[in-house]
């Protein structure tokens, strides 16, 4: 049967094949990776209109492990193999105070290479804990080429003094081996928690609590408390708890693939340990599967950052964690960013457990046992043996910890996370934060008060992509600092100069920013916030917040060009007028006066707009923004010719003017038929000579395994030739005498094979 064989008509039935079999795939791809919200403004590296500042020092990378004084005024940094204390009191580059080198000794390096470890990446001291003792030391720990170790360093004026090597200590399970395993370590009430890997192969996750008066307690490892692969990405203390969040391998799912899912371990800060049960070890750990995901979708089962957000006077304290999927949507890595309640939490780890059958190695749910004081729970003294010959095989809760969705966004990864709250002009908090990505690219998120989310910017803070490896946030210098491995970057938390209009700064919806009437900018909120000041953040809505006068007989934002670019051509003439896209969200459409573009003189490209100048074409053209419901011109033109100047339209009298130059391209007489040409017909044509090729490509494709069906059919078929016959021969070659059996120079083809008779 033939194939049809495509017509005139380029949309025939193998076109539409063909079209719909190259659209489709890429219709897929790029609507999972516009899912979620998208950044109103998007900032390349080197971005004149994004201000950072980077610092770096010669010799020195790595720059993973951030701390803030108590006054806010120095950051102090743990890079590879040194500790920096930056003066960051100034807007601008942060500078050095002073540094003190911290190297791994030469013998420990030695024996990491022995290890086979690498010299070039790995046999070094790369700082992993890095926390504020108290006013006049640090306390510092670092992989220490594969043998951790820790010290403390000694502060005078938030200067810091040298390392002593005889207060080096082992750092065995406050520090990783391997700098590219995660960890975390917090320092609450004078006593360390740290969560991380205690041994050199890096199969023995331990959660341990060291320094202050308590005794230093751990996780069993012979109980398997922790999956062999678990691995910390935070710690959060309260009030009597602190909370350790990390990923493992599920144990009470069996799949065909390791599921993986994310955790929330608590231990109490008056644990004490046993006496006979339980020695040096924890009797009130407990862990809970936490749940971040959308109704009818998968779940989000790889934590990878977490943050509390302290309670106010209005909203309960919070904890705000970043998550990813170990399944690919659409062929793009998705995040979401789940909001967590520390009610939960305790309402979680007061409820039922789970319980392991070893008859048939599942779960089962375990109510509560009657065994007072319950166990688990942070009583005074040590607890029975009863309740902890419970703990010991009872420590997973039953219930699972359910987060709510704040933001989920597709074809990214967020890997940090910093938070915070801003009070608008309204009175309202709106929530803010702070994301860096996989990529190294910063977004600014705010949450509005109908649950949503939108992204005010993106910032791309590296050339090279990179992931940013720390973020930390420092309210009093009005900046996030994030950590790389060339150095730190310092990026302020607002860009409010960038809105040049009030309708600008109101669609930006960024409630460190406000348009202020007096001055005609906008500008950073201050303390306390002028009454005067325009902000929408809720709504994003000019109309009202740019209005002037009262709301009932106010101007329209929109009806006046705040400036009119003044453009002199010569006839005949392309003039290309460029629209600057202030905002990714917005759709744009050019207008002549009060008209549409007309179509024969004029055409958009890239944005812009190119304008055959003819008689006529001169006067007003605008380029429409539309956004939010709201149009507004962006830019607008007066364009007339130096032949035939035009007097500027009496209603656009007051307007400022500016006298611009456009690109111009002469034209000879016949660009007004070509400004009038169609190009529909070559886009058909080259449409149909498309599918013909592709529909000929396809043929010959279906065409190759039958050929070779046919040909192996008759190899089988000449069995009963002669065993020196090899190959179909004619008639005049029968008839000649047989040659000799050996092969000259000719009888050999290009891939080195024999021909004639002597072919195997």
């Amino acid at each position: 049967m033939a194939l049809l064989a495509p017509g005139p008509d380029p949309w025939s039935l193998p076109g539409l094949f063909l079209f719909w079999l190259f659209l489709l795939p890429r219709l897929l791809t790029a609507g999972a990776a516009g899912q979620g919200p998208l950044p109103r403004v998007i900032y390349h590296a080197g971005d004149g209109r994004r201000v950072l500042s980077l610092f770096h020092q010669k010799g020195l990378q790595d720059f993973d492990t951030l701390l803030l004084s108590g006054d806010g005024g120095t950051l102090y940094v743990g890079a590879r193999e040194a500790i920096l204390a930056l003066n960051i009191q100034d807007p601008g580059m942060p500078k050095l105070k002073n540094m003190v080198p911290w190297p791994a000794s030469d013998q420990k390096k030695r024996e990491c290479a022995f290890k086979k470890k690498s010299n070039e990446t790995q046999c070094f001291n790369f700082i992993r804990v890095l926390v504020s003792l108290n006013a006049t030391h640090l306390y510092t720990c670092g992989t220490f080429a594969f043998s951790p170790a820790c010290t403390f360093i000694e502060l005078q004026d938030s200067y810091l003094m040298p390392i002593s090597q005889d207060k080096v200590v082992e750092g065995k399970g406050q520090s990783p081996f391997d700098p590219a395993h995660k960890h975390t370590a917090v320092l609450a009430d004078g006593m360390l928690y740290s969560g991380t890997m205690n041994n050199f192969l890096g199969s023995e996750p331990i959660l341990i609590r060291t320094l202050g008066p308590q005794p230093v307690l751990k996780t069993d490892n012979f109980l398997r408390w922790l999956q062999p692969d678990a691995s910390f990405v935070a710690a959060i203390p309260s009030t009597h708890f602190v909370y350790f969040f990390f990923e493992e391998t599920a144990s009470e799912f069996e799949f065909f693939e390791k599921l993986h899912t994310s955790r929330v371990a608590r231990v109490c800060k008056n644990d004490v340990g046993g006496d006979k049960l339980l020695q040096k070890k924890w009797t009130t750990f407990l862990k809970a599967q936490l749940l971040c995901a959308q109704p009818g979708q998968l779940p989000f089962n790889v934590v990878r950052h977490a943050v509390l957000l302290p309670a106010t006077a209005s909203a309960d304290a919070r904890v705000y964690a970043t998550f990813s999927s170990q399944w690919q949507i659409g062929g793009t890595r998705s995040s979401a960013v789940c909001a967590f309640s520390l009610k939960d939490f305790r309402r979680v780890f007061e409820g039922k457990y789970k319980e392991l059958n070893k008859e048939t190695s599942r779960w089962t749910t375990y109510g509560v046992p009657e065994i007072s004081p319950r166990p688990g729970s942070c009583s005074v003294g040590p607890s029975s043996d009863k309740a902890l010959t419970f703990m010991k095989d009872h420590f997973l809760m039953d219930e699972q910890v359910v987060g709510t969705p704040v933001l989920v966004k597709s074809g990214v990864e967020y890997t940090r996370l910093a938070v915070e709250t801003v009070q608008g002009v309204d009175g309202h908090s709106h929530l803010v934060m702070y994301l860096g990505t996989t990529t190294g690219s910063l977004h600014k998120a705010v949450g509005s008060g109908n649950n949503s989310v939108h992204l005010v910017e993106e910032i791309q803070l590296f050339p090279e992509p990179e992931p940013v490896r720390n973020l930390l946030l420092a309210p009093a210098q009005g900046a996030v600092f994030a950590g790389s491995s060339r150095g730190i970057w310092r990026v302020p938390r607002a860009n409010c100069s960038v809105y040049e209009s009030c309708v600008d700064c109101v669609l930006a919806r960024d409630p460190h920013c406000a348009w202020d009437p007096e001055s005609r900018t906008c500008r950073l909120l201050p303390t306390p916030i002028p009454k005067s000041w325009r902000q929408d953040v809720e709504q994003g809505n000019p109309r009202f917040a740019c209005a002037t006068g009262p709301v009932g007989r106010s101007r329209q934002p929109q009806s006046r060009p705040e400036i009119i670019k003044e453009v002199l051509s010569v006839p005949n003439s392309i003039v290309e007028l460029p629209c600057p896209r202030l905002s990714a969200l917005a759709s744009y459409r050019w207008s002549h006066g009060k008209a549409a573009v007309p179509e024969a003189s004029a055409a958009v490209y890239n944005g812009s707009l190119l304008l055959l100048l003819q008689d006529g074409a001169g006067g007003l053209y605008q380029c429409w923004a539309t956004e939010n419901d709201f149009s507004y011109p962006v830019v607008s033109y007066w364009v007339h010719s130096q032949d035939q100047p035009l007097a500027l339209d009496p209603e656009l009298a007051g307007i400022p003017r500016e006298r611009v130059e456009a690109p111009l391209t002469r034209v000879g007489g016949g660009a007004a038929l070509a400004a009038q040409r169609s190009y529909w017909p070559h886009f058909l044509t080259v449409t149909v000579l498309l599918a013909l090729v592709l529909s000929g490509a396809l043929l010959l494709l279906l065409a190759s395994p039958l050929g070779a069906l046919r040909a192996r059919g008759k190899v089988r078929g000449c069995e009963t030739l002669p065993p020196g016959e090899k190959a179909p021969l004619s008639r005049k070659q029968h008839l000649q005498p047989p040659k000799d059996h050996t092969t000259s120079a000719g009888e050999v083809d290009a891939d080195n094979n024999r021909l004639g008779s002597e072919v195997a």
